[in-house]
């Protein structure tokens, strides 16, 4: 972390001198099903993780999220944030079928994204319907019930994930880009009554879940390419403009800024080393909003929003209270989600039907969500096409979980010829008075924990039989 705010100035008044060479042209796609984020079903590497990783419909849907955590006592701490990225690039070695060719991003990781702690009066837990937003009134994290600051009288919570893409055949459940990164803005709710486990109506069930989601692409001029809020209800801001939608060459340096405005959450992404930039609001005139938690209700219904951070702070008492990590300010490596697949079915939910080279001799029960090599729409890496499947690692078998990380081979020269690149970053600052400030304590956090409960080594509730690295790894 840097020492000072004005060495993060300097530096990015430097790197905004460099002369911007031009990208490639425009590759992103669009999924031409244009699905919406059902974290229930599909796309759950791009939602948040919540401490029952368990869908309404009883499934395991968790997935691995190691994180860093930043504590500031200052204002401006919760609710801002300044982060200097640099992009990581793929070795220029490809991956190959069997397993013996390079490692690149999108196997490690589906996206990487700061998060902070969001305002939203209809989430969990449902005891109030208000949240006065940038304020540590929030805070109510006390276990007593009659305590004034029972975690269970906490004010709606939301959590945002300003996610980014590696090139390859991920990318989100509505573009892809298999050259350039691009990026999207997530904010997360929970519709389940924390008091009595009450879940919102069942249209909304089958819709969106019980974790509904607002999405929107990072673009150009800021006017998302498809209605953000969860239901896909068309107000507000929206322009299908693929040419509009930023995007990164791996390598490039990235100012990221994230910041509360009277009309909601603000997030500014500059690319440094290309000089094109991108950014969002949460605004309603921007067709972000809340889904209504109206269990009685026989239709699932949506209504305009704007977005809000919800502390002023963030310290060891701001959290997201229906998620695993004790969230507010974060940056987390989302992992877990890559495994070889031979081939697979076309039909939900996408099983494996040819083992991969890291299953052995037969498939497992987390081998789904999976594409096989032949699938048109997720073309691979430039030249390159394999199979694989994306869903959550129950066995720790899938390709984050070897020696295929940046560093783990001795001799360096081999090591950048088939691993990736590192996430690398300074920061974060956040905009405190006077200026910008660093934060005080940093925590390193994972919820590894809760994946092996699911293989039953592991009691959450005492420990025992909770260890790291979990059994397999």
């Amino acid at each position: 972390m840097l020492k000072n705010g004005c060495a993060l100035l300097v530096l990015v008044l430097l790197l905004s001198a460099v002369t911007a060479p031009a990208h490639a042209q425009t590759h992103v796609r669009l999924n031409s099903a244009l699905p919406k984020i059902n974290c229930d079903d599909r796309g759950t590497q791009f939602c948040a993780d919540r401490e029952s990783h368990k869908s309404y419909e009883g499934y395991y849907i968790g997935h691995d999220e190691p994180a860093l955590i930043f504590y500031s006592n200052m204002k401006g701490s919760g609710n801002s944030g300044v982060y200097l990225l640099t992009l990581p690039k793929d070795p220029p070695t490809v991956p190959t079928q069997d397993g013996s060719g390079g490692t690149w991003n999108f196997q490690l990781h589906p996206a990487f994204w700061a998060g902070m702690a969001i305002c939203d009066s209809q989430s969990f837990p449902e005891f109030t319907t208000e949240c006065e937003p940038d304020s540590d009134k929030n805070i109510f994290d006390s276990p007593n019930p009659n305590n004034p600051h029972f975690i269970g009288k906490h004010t709606g919570t939301a959590f945002m994930e300003m996610q980014f893409y590696p090139p390859g055949w991920f990318g989100s459940p509505q573009l892809v880009d298999p050259v350039n990164y691009f990026a999207a803005l997530n904010i997360d709710s929970l519709n389940v009554n924390g008091a009595t486990g009450e879940l919102n109506n069942v249209a909304c069930l089958e819709a969106i879940g019980e974790e509904p989601v607002n999405f929107a692409v990072i673009t150009k001029n800021g006017i998302p390419i498809l209605p953000p809020n969860p239901l896909g209800a068309n107000f507000g801001n929206n322009n299908l403009d693929l040419t509009n939608v930023l995007e990164m060459a791996p390598g490039d340096q990235i100012l990221l800024i994230l910041h509360d405005t009277p009309s909601g959450f603000e997030v500014i992404v500059q690319d440094l080393t290309s000089g094109e930039s991108g950014f969002m609001v949460a605004s309603a005139s921007n067709g972000f909003g809340q889904v209504l938690f109206q269990p009685a209700s026989k239709t699932c219904n949506v209504a305009p929003y704007d977005f809000h951070p919800m502390y002023a702070t963030s310290n060891e008492h701001t959290r997201v209270p229906w998620t695993p990590h004790s969230f507010n300010t974060a940056f987390s490596d989302e992992i877990g989600h890559f495994e070889f697949c031979n081939d697979a079915n076309v039909t939900f939910p996408f099983t494996c039907t040819a083992v991969g080279v890291q299953d052995g001799t037969s498939v497992d029960a987390d081998d789904t969500l999976c594409f096989g090599p032949w699938d048109p729409f997720f073309p691979g890496p430039p030249f390159q096409q394999i199979g694989g499947c994306t869903n959550a690692e129950l066995d720790f078998d899938g390709s984050p979980y070897g020696h295929n990380w940046p560093g783990t081979f001795a001799n360096p020269a081999t090591d950048q010829r088939v691993h990736a690149e590192p996430i690398t970053f300074a920061g974060p600052l956040f905009f405190g008075p006077p200026g910008l400030k660093n934060y005080q304590r940093v925590a390193f956090e994972t919820d590894m924990a809760d994946i092996e409960a699911i293989n039953g080594t592991c009691d959450t509730i005492t420990g025992a039989g909770c260890v790291l690295p979990a059994p397999g790894m």
